[in-house]
């Protein structure tokens, strides 16, 4: 909840639109208890096409999915990225982590982020829809860029699922920079990478709910 100027409290999906909106400091948010978060049992690695077609047929009937990707890090000016590749799309109680080195496991992916039928809601999209187009050969469809909704409800440029966690939920989402900056490309992900990639997808399923957008 946060406060009008004479003291009433009303959530921050309710805002008026095209005004300017508070948004709390990295002090502020630092000082906020932890948001909750995905463990490993509501987490589901897919590497293989067999485990690919059984998360797609899960995932189909979803009408909503918190979605993100992770590539593994470029250190040099010119370095081109050769990501995605992990795919992480998550719903109200689990996530699925797709690494992307299997072609017909790639293959179903690429089929499932096509797909306009299936909203997928996430912060920062656009250079994940130019990888995915570049690697993947496949337009995402149905995505819904995020920061563009508080864009529109009067808050900064890039409100960023650190910041929308904190103004809907009054939480900190915890980030770690080792696992965001580690090598997504490696065959077997850590625990962390595992945990920080699902917890990205949930994080924006969350904040699409909060925000009542279905």
């Amino acid at each position: 909840m946060l406060r009008r100027p004479n003291g009433a409290c009303y959530p921050a999906h309710s805002f008026p639109m095209h005004t300017t909106q508070p948004t709390p400091s990295k002090e502020e948010i630092a000082l906020l208890e932890p948001f909750e978060r995905l463990n490993l049992n509501r987490i589901v690695l897919v590497s293989t096409a067999e485990q690919a077609s059984r998360a797609v047929a899960e995932l189909a009937s979803a009408k909503v999915l918190g979605f993100d990707t992770e590539s593994k890090p470029t250190f040099f000016k010119d370095q081109v990225s050769e990501g995605p590749h992990i795919v992480q799309l998550s719903t109200a109680d689990r996530a699925w982590v797709f690494q992307l080195h299997d072609p017909q496991c790639s293959a179903l992916v690429a089929e499932l982020l096509a797909s306009s039928s299936l909203t997928k809601a996430g912060f920062g999209l656009g250079d994940d829809r130019k990888r995915i187009i570049a690697k993947l050969g496949v337009e995402p469809g149905g995505v819904l860029e995020l920061n563009a909704i508080f864009r529109e409800r009067g808050y900064r440029k890039d409100m960023g699922v650190k910041g929308a966690v904190a103004v809907l939920f009054n939480k900190r989402f915890l980030k770690s920079k080792k696992a965001a900056t580690s090598n997504w490309a490696n065959p077997q992900l850590t625990e962390a990478q595992l945990v920080y990639a699902a917890n990205d997808a949930y994080a924006a399923f969350r904040v699409f709910e909060a925000l009542k957008l279905g």
